[in-house]
């Protein structure tokens, strides 16, 4: 019996890594009784059957999981935004930041084509940057011609996953890094204001002390596990100004002796995460509505 990490899943096969050497694996039926079913990231225990293949006998408990795209014991949630090309948006940067929180996961921001902004964008971007800092969150903004290796060096070890819109740069950035790779890219459509993301799967590749994976990109960001109340909790300095509230259960909206809205006025919370904070929770509560 060997054990590995499962790297890469393709119809059914599961690449699983045990120190540099490759197997590819199936689980046993046991696990399709179970309406169970490995995913990328999952340390597992195989027997093989022969140089290099395999069939999965048990699945480690896993310390945290992304449903979508499904990848398991994730270190580092590295979400990728681009200062141009699609345009930075402080939006989808916080639904992206709601997903990463809801999932137990300490994300960190990585702004990509610094190099290809105006010096007015690039002023823009590092200031809202700085609201993001001043939160706790750690911020990158590059360009696509600096040191990737550097880059990466500050996530630290484990496994760092890619994530955000399409067109960002996740795959050209892996493509620096692991040249080898040439992992096809796509232009941006100049209508839609973004890129069709052409990784299909999750895989993971080797990095110096883990891994790194390209996901696919997000057409549409998922909240279904996710209820109007928790809202709160995944934005930061709301979770925190809330625990003020005269009411333990205020929501922040139309709540009286509410802090948040106090510390709002002060200055104290970016009225864009509020108005965020509002959508997000509006579109939420009408859909429990709705169902």
């Amino acid at each position: 019996m060997k054990t590995g990490r499962i790297i890469k899943s393709i119809s059914g096969v599961y690449r699983v890594d045990v120190k540099g050497q490759m197997y590819d694996t199936k689980p046993r039926g046991l696990f399709r009784k179970n309406k169970f079913s490995p995913i990328v990231g999952d340390v597992v225990d195989f027997e093989v059957e022969n140089v290099n293949e395999g069939y999965i006998h048990h699945v480690h408990s896993r310390k945290n999981e992304i449903k979508r795209p499904p990848v398991s014991n994730v270190d580092h949630l590295i979400i990728v935004m681009s200062a141009v090309e699609p345009d930075f948006s402080t939006q989808l940067l916080d639904r992206f930041l709601v997903i990463a929180h809801s999932y137990h996961l300490r994300p960190r921001i990585l702004v990509t084509k610094k190099d290809l902004a105006s010096d007015e964008t690039q002023q823009k971007v590092s200031q809202l940057l700085n609201v993001y800092e001043e939160m706790g969150y750690k911020t990158q903004f590059i360009s696509m011609h600096d040191d990737i290796k550097k880059v990466f060096l500050e996530w630290g070890d484990g496994l760092a996953v890619l994530s955000g819109q399409s067109g960002v740069g996740k795959s050209t950035l892996l493509n620096q890094y692991y040249p080898e790779l040439m992992l096809e890219t796509q232009h941006i459509s100049k209508s839609l204001n973004r890129g069709r993301h052409t990784t299909r799967h999750v895989e993971l590749f080797e990095r110096s002390h883990g891994f790194i994976a390209d996901t696919p990109g997000f057409s549409a960001l998922d909240y279904d596990h996710i209820q109007k109340d928790d809202i709160k909790k995944y934005f930061m300095e709301i979770n925190e100004y809330g625990e003020h509230c005269k009411f333990r259960d205020c929501n922040h909206v139309k709540e009286p002796k509410c802090n948040v809205k106090a510390e709002l006025e002060k200055g104290n919370i970016a009225q864009f995460r509020y108005d965020h904070y509002l959508q997000l929770f509006n579109e939420i509560a009408n859909r429990k509505e709705r169902y």
